[in-house]
């Protein structure tokens, strides 16, 4: 349950990797390999890019764009790729050229860009796709300043995991450089959390109508990588959001059921396989608050009954 539209044509490791990082908080699982690169010219160039080697993926991405200038995917991933390389006015450039054939709000939170955010002209360009993207959407982003603040603590949160996605594949998950990049990451996740909270104390909790459903959700995905104490502070929060129809019902859940394991108390709604390998397999569902009313609770708030996702899920039950 995901609320982000990744781009086009790109490798989904970032999505994946997001959402394996809900379902594993002492560890971060080995990253699913890249396409392989016999499958067509885009994705030998993403799998280039996903595999850190930006100088030959910025080579093949400029090949592409060369036959194919108004090819939207091409367009944006090899902005992405310039970014990753530092080249940030390049990016921009591209971008631009991105957008306007194509706006989406998920290029305000791609960890790709980050570099880009850090540049002169992000502040511009942001303003320019916001007025867009509002236009689009009947002004759909009314508090522009608490989205612009949430949309980059998506891309924050989203950050590091390129980077050990890369030294997981390349070292092993047991190697020193990856234990180092997942204290950064823990290092990172806790200065979300503290500009999570001084958001929240100063405009409240963002709500879908104010701030859009994307920007809205950052205050989740930063709470599922925090503690149990945190997500107890501002679970009746959510919980007032979602029945106000100001927040996602499905990302509800996941929080409930995480704070309830980081609590070591059963899970209600069947969202979460054991997270400790010490204490149960992680393909196993994490034991249940009450099995008879599992599926009455996740029907309310519009999830699929529990066999049918652990089917989906290769999520064994005890």
């Amino acid at each position: 349950i995901n609320p982000f539209k990744m781009k086009s044509g790109k490798i989904l490791l970032t999505l994946c990797l997001s959402m394996a990082s809900l379902f594993s908080e002492a560890q971060i699982p080995p990253p699913p390999p890249p396409p392989p690169a016999g499958s067509g010219p885009i994705s030998k160039a993403d799998s280039l890019l996903m595999a850190g080697n930006i100088k030959s993926a910025l080579a093949e991405y400029r090949n592409l764009y060369s036959r194919n200038k108004s090819n939207r995917e091409i367009i944006y991933n090899y902005a992405c790729a310039l970014s990753r390389s530092g080249q940030t006015d390049s990016s921009l450039r591209y971008l631009y050229k991105a957008v306007k054939i194509e706006p989406s709000f998920s290029v305000l939170t791609d960890p790709d860009l980050l570099a880009v955010r850090e540049s002169v002209g992000w502040e511009e360009f942001e303003n320019e796709l916001i007025s867009i993207l509002n236009k689009n959407t009947g002004n759909s982003i009314k508090d522009i300043p608490y989205a612009k603040s949430l949309w980059k603590l998506l891309c924050l949160e989203e950050s590091i995991f390129y980077e050990v996605g890369i030294a997981v594949r390349n070292l092993g998950p047991d190697s020193p450089v990856v234990t180092a990049l997942r204290r950064l990451q823990s290092w990172q996740n806790a200065l979300n959390l503290a500009d999570l909270e001084e958001m929240i104390n100063s405009k409240g909790w963002p709500k879908r109508s104010q701030v859009g459903s994307l920007a809205a959700s950052a205050a989740f995905f930063v709470l599922q990588h925090s503690n149990a104490g945190a997500q107890e502070k501002y679970i009746g929060m959510f919980e007032a959001a979602c029945r106000n129809n100001e927040g996602n019902c499905q990302q509800y859940a996941l929080m409930f059921d995480r704070m309830r394991m980081n609590q070591d108390k059963p899970q209600r709604y069947g969202t979460h396989a054991y997270l400790d390998p010490s204490k149960g397999s992680t393909n196993e569902l994490y034991p249940l608050e009450d099995e008879s009313r599992v599926d009455e609770w996740r029907k309310e708030i519009g999830l699929e009954p529990l066999m049918e996702y652990l089917k989906r899920a290769n999520i064994k039950r005890p």
